[in-house]
């Protein structure tokens, strides 16, 4: 049986604030192939799955929006990620699925994002999947912007590094590969909650610039003010279960591990070579190796005389699980 919602909706300012011209691009327009059609036209104020109550905008990206809501039922803050049109279900949902069902956690699975809740919402040109979360604070790549030099201490990148590991420790133990660790997906965690509240009085007090549409607002981001607590590793969404081989394409260019660029069978150590590159973008000001792209050959070839150079030749055992290393 449904628990009756133990507080009103809050209402919403309809005037007040600026309303930006409809002839420019703003926020997720500009992205590149942006179409309409594909994004869920969320309002500020909307109440999802009669429950969770739309408070302001936090972000936007290219398969989804992001927005602070508040749980009606408890008054609890939460995130809310609204997919773009799409006939799938996020993979992260059947992955945290199975993470709740390990018995491994002891705790440390504050240390990973979790989906807390998910369903599903008709738009105007399709279904949307959406997806409850815990509240975190910025991207520790974000967070280096706030310091002297841009880049993390000793002192602080050391904790940092031990969370993480605490996180990876018990996805693997789960039978779970991140596949995509990396500063952005590092966030900041949130001890003072109410901060949040703040969030969600300056929605009412100072709304948000808008961009009003015959058929949808795009809100402008509210900055998610500068938090104190541990932090998470976020964004499941690529994850794989290692409950079986492993192959194809994965990782950000700029740090994929030397045996998904050889086209190799790959397990868990791929997201300790993320992690020992991510170590290396926070404390050093800027990626380990300095070609980024690795569209061509002679771009991948460039990698491994980078690799080569920093770490020596790879072992002859390695290189014979490849067909694709006699290339280079």
């Amino acid at each position: 049986m449904a628990t009756a919602p133990l507080s009103q909706p809050r209402e919403f300012p309809t005037s007040g604030f600026v309303v930006l011209d409809s002839s420019k691009d703003f926020e997720e327009e500009t992205l590149p192939g942006y179409l309409k059609e594909r994004y869920y036209p969320v309002h500020i104020g909307e109440v999802f799955r009669s429950r969770y109550q739309v408070m302001t905008k936090l972000g936007f990206g290219s398969s989804s929006t992001v927005w602070l809501c508040q749980d009606l039922h408890d008054g609890q803050f939460l995130v809310l990620k609204v997919h773009v049109h799409t006939v799938r279900q996020p993979s992260e949902v059947q992955i945290s699925n199975h993470l709740k069902t390990a018995h491994n956690a002891r705790g440390v699975e504050r240390y990973v994002r979790l989906v807390l809740d998910s369903f599903e919402v008709s738009g105007p040109y399709g279904t949307h999947s959406c997806i409850i979360y815990e509240p975190a604070g910025i991207d520790i790549r974000d967070y280096i912007h706030y310091l002297e030099g841009d880049a993390l201490t000793e002192e602080l990148l050391r904790p940092a590094l031990r969370f993480i590991l605490i996180a990876l420790t018990y996805l693997h133990q789960s039978q779970v590969i991140h596949t995509d660790v990396q500063p952005n997906n590092i966030l900041l965690g949130i001890e003072d909650k109410a901060v949040l509240a703040y969030m969600e009085e300056d929605e009412i007090t100072n709304p948000a610039p808008r961009k009003l549409l015959d058929d949808r607002t795009i809100y402008a981001t509210r900055a998610m003010p500068l938090t104190n607590g541990e932090p998470i590793l976020a964004d499941l969404g690529e994850a794989r279960l290692a409950e079986e081989r492993q192959t194809g394409l994965i990782m950000p260019d700029v740090y994929r591990a030397p045996e998904v660029m050889l086209d190799m069978e790959w397990d868990n150590k791929v997201d300790i070579w993320a992690i020992g590159q991510t170590a290396w973008t926070l404390f050093e000001q800027g990626h380990l190796f300095r070609s980024q792209n690795l569209d061509t050959q002679s771009s991948q070839a460039r990698r491994f005389a980078e690799m080569v150079s920093l770490l020596g030749p790879p072992p002859v055992e390695f290189l014979r699980r490849s067909k694709q290393s006699l290339k280079f």
